[in-house]
């Protein structure tokens, strides 16, 4: 006997009996949520040494590329296979990157612990002797009392804060050296790791393609592939950029400060070149701390501080940046906004970071992707026509 199903039922079962698994499967999801967040935790445990050898092979296959590049230029290894020109390249890679961090260990690190340190155990002082510089000049300013009140209040307020802060800081450092010596196996394992993606890194890149057209198809394989290489561009130009901008900038600011007799200049130079590598906003991230920082020990100083930060970042956003920089990002000021705050949300300092040439992809693909479509409706692509 010939069962008869009626299509309309049919298609009503399908989608109830779908919705209904698609429920089940989320419910158990969500309430193994802790246990499913543990294994994704336990699997990036695991794969931390290839994590970090990626990183490592990333930002070091710039340095490698100019020792080729130069290579390629020298006579005597012109005429060698690719293989010795990448077997010394390698070599010159790895002892360039040994011995700036043995410099940084070595002369940096310790005055930067010793700087901490120092400040942390001289800020009840430092408050002590601000405090009274403050209530002299309150007391000889004719205000009134509530309004003093008020103030001192505020003032306060503020003090605490960067008390806990400065404070907090030592432990912050003391777990951040303890996690990292903790991870001195995966570093070393990361290393090799690089060295291994670094010697063929044309073949990885190739396998990658391979699979990407394997289980795609044509136009979109060509669409993904172009996708990758717009965000390497962007990324490669923007990071390795703005670290070298960022170097640049704290010696500039330590050379200046140490003239000036500037103090905790290490401190200081570290921490506006760090937040340098932050776009458009990373200089003002870096000064507040800063000035915050000397302002304790000397208000004359800390206004002298922020002219030298204002001046150095002058030289920065019009000599040096463009030099290095270039055009890299390709978007205002409004949008390196947006994408601070929300990749700063989302991902937190390595948001800040990063989060900029991220958006900037997504950016050019938008903005391609609407020029196309106008174009084929005969429009004008440019944002001038449509005010």
């Amino acid at each position: 006997m010939k069962v008869e199903w009626n299509k309309r039922y049919t298609t009503i079962a399908v989608y109830s009996f779908t919705v209904i698994a698609c429920s089940i499967i989320l419910y158990m999801f969500i309430s193994n949520a802790g246990e499913f967040l543990s294994k994704i935790s336990g699997m990036i445990a695991t794969l931390r040494p290839f994590i970090i050898g990626g990183a490592i092979a990333y930002i070091l296959n710039f340095m490698l590329k100019f020792y080729e590049n130069l290579l390629s230029k020298w006579d005597k290894f012109d005429k060698q296979s690719k293989k010795v020109k990448r077997s010394v390249g390698l070599v010159l890679t790895y002892i360039s990157a040994s011995i700036m961090l043995y410099l940084f260990l070595q002369f940096v690190l310790p005055q930067l612990l010793d700087s901490i340190l120092g400040l942390a155990n001289s800020i009840p002082q430092y408050v002590k002797e601000l405090s009274n510089i403050t209530n002299e000049l309150i007391g000889k300013v004719d205000l009134d009392p509530q309004f003093i009140d008020v103030l001192m209040k505020q003032w306060n307020d503020l003090v605490n804060t960067v008390i806990t802060i400065i404070t907090n800081m030592v432990p912050v450092i003391g777990n951040w050296v303890l996690e990292l010596s903790s991870s001195l196996f995966s570093i070393f394992i990361g290393v090799i790791v690089s060295i291994y993606m670094l010697i063929d890194k044309e073949k990885l890149l190739a396998l990658c393609r391979k699979i990407v057209f394997a289980f795609s198809p044509n136009e979109r394989a060509k669409f993904i592939l172009r996708i990758a290489r717009i965000s390497n561009d962007t990324f490669g130009k923007f990071l390795v950029g703005k670290i070298i901008d960022s170097l640049i900038i704290g010696v500039l600011t330590f050379c200046i400060l140490s003239i000036c007799k500037m103090p905790y200049t290490l401190l200081i130079s570290v921490i506006i070149g760090i937040t340098n590598i932050i776009p458009f906003f990373g200089p003002f991230f870096g000064a507040i701390p800063s000035v915050i920082i000397v302002l304790f020990v000397s208000p004359t100083k800390a206004l002298w501080l922020v002219l030298i930060v204002f001046v150095i970042q002058q030289i920065d956003g019009n000599i040096i940046g463009p030099k290095i920089l270039g055009d890299t990002i390709g978007i205002s000021a409004f949008w390196i906004l947006f994408s601070l705050l929300i990749f700063s949300k989302l991902l937190g300092f390595v948001g800040m970071i990063v989060g900029v040439p991220i958006f900037a992809v997504v950016y050019s693909l938008i903005k391609e992707t609407v020029e196309v479509r106008l174009k084929d409706k005969g429009l004008p692509t440019s944002t001038e026509e449509y005010k």
